[in-house]
């Protein structure tokens, strides 16, 4: 198999547009980046624990040697609106067990995606929260489209979602006719009771990929068909993303601490491999600390409005006469890049 590094696409992910179903806006939902920190932190704001989002860079099994459990995949791929389902759908009784909730809003499939394999997942790690356990026991009576309904009109996923929206710098009509631009789609793959599903909202039930054996590992089981679903793009197509669902490092790597340490009370000896790996896992731990700090500074930047500040520094550029000079120079080497490319 030909390894593949994925790269985060430019865009963010939306709702298909053009041929894609009609849906209802049940309020306002915004786009979201596909990264790490925003879907770990929108889990966090649902209420939910014990688990995390991680970015992956290749799909190769090595990848994944530090993050296990994995328990879903989130994949961000260029939407495509003839592409046939990649396998047969769930029409079946199995409907009852699986939480397939049909998308009915524009730009909800990151939320979708991810609330899939939360309300899936019956990892011992996971600890759903009083918001998304409550959606689960309400609508797992529904049909799909309803679940999608009662999704869109929780109040609390809404404000959850929209939460880690980036300031816009200027307000855009809704109203006003998009521009023929390509949307982005985010859907869930995960093995639930020995098969491998793959959860789209925009397919009329989860997609059945087959059984995952007892003895073998289901990340082996899906690695060739997103592999597929990238094969299927035209050469040099590198807008696409893949994030995994795992347990909370932090927690992981507490946990083991915390089983050495007693060992070593227990056994009154210490030895320098076990202090060398003492050392290694609280190191682990606070770089997880520090990463989850990040991501909490980077959402307040992300939501803080820079433009009082965009337009005070041209104010300041224009009185002292350096806004023009400075605008003809990003003008020249503008010009420069496109000749640059025209030549390629």
């Amino acid at each position: 198999m030909d390894n593949f590094c994925f790269q985060k696409p430019y865009s963010v992910s939306a709702a298909p547009k053009a041929k894609a179903p009609k849906m209802d806006s049940a309020g306002d939902w915004c786009l979201l980046e596909s990264d790490p920190g925003v879907f770990t932190q929108l889990i966090h704001k649902f209420g939910a624990k014990g688990v995390q989002v991680e970015e992956l860079w290749t799909i190769e099994d090595s990848m994944f040697e530090n993050l296990r459990p994995v328990h879903g995949l989130i994949f961000l791929f260029k939407y495509v609106n003839y592409e046939e389902p990649a396998g047969p759908i769930v029409s079946d009784d199995r409907l009852d067990k699986i939480f397939f909730a049909k998308q009915v809003i524009n730009n909800a499939c990151a939320t979708q995606a991810v609330i899939s394999l939360l309300l899936n997942c019956k990892h011992p790690d996971l600890e759903l929260g009083p918001e998304l356990t409550k959606l689960k026991e309400f609508s797992m009576t529904f049909d799909s489209r309803m679940r999608g309904l009662s999704l869109s009109n929780s109040q609390t996923i809404r404000s959850a979602h929209n939460s880690m929206a980036q300031q816009p710098l200027f307000e855009v009509d809704p109203k006003m006719p998009a521009k023929d631009e390509d949307a982005y789609h985010f859907i869930g793959y995960m093995p639930i009771d020995g098969r491998l599903y793959e959860l789209d909202g925009l397919q009329e039930g989860p997609i059945d990929h087959g059984a995952v054996a007892p003895e073998q590992d289901w990340l082996d089981v899906v690695r060739p068909i997103i592999m597929r679903r990238i094969n299927v793009y035209t050469e040099g197509e590198i807008h696409f993303n893949l994030m995994a669902l795992v347990s909370d490092r932090k927690m992981i790597y507490q946990r083991q601490l915390d089983t050495l340490l007693n060992e070593t009370q227990l056994l009154g000896m210490e030895t320098d491999a076990l202090d060398t790996e003492i050392a290694r896992l609280r190191m682990l731990i606070d770089y997880e600390e520090i990463k989850m700090a990040k991501y909490k500074q980077e959402l307040v930047r992300r939501r803080h409005n820079y433009m009082p500040f965009i337009i005070n520094l041209l104010q300041i550029l224009a009185k002292e006469k350096k806004l023009m000079p400075l605008l003809e120079k990003a003008k020249e080497r503008a010009t420069k890049r496109s000749h640059k490319k025209m030549k390629v």
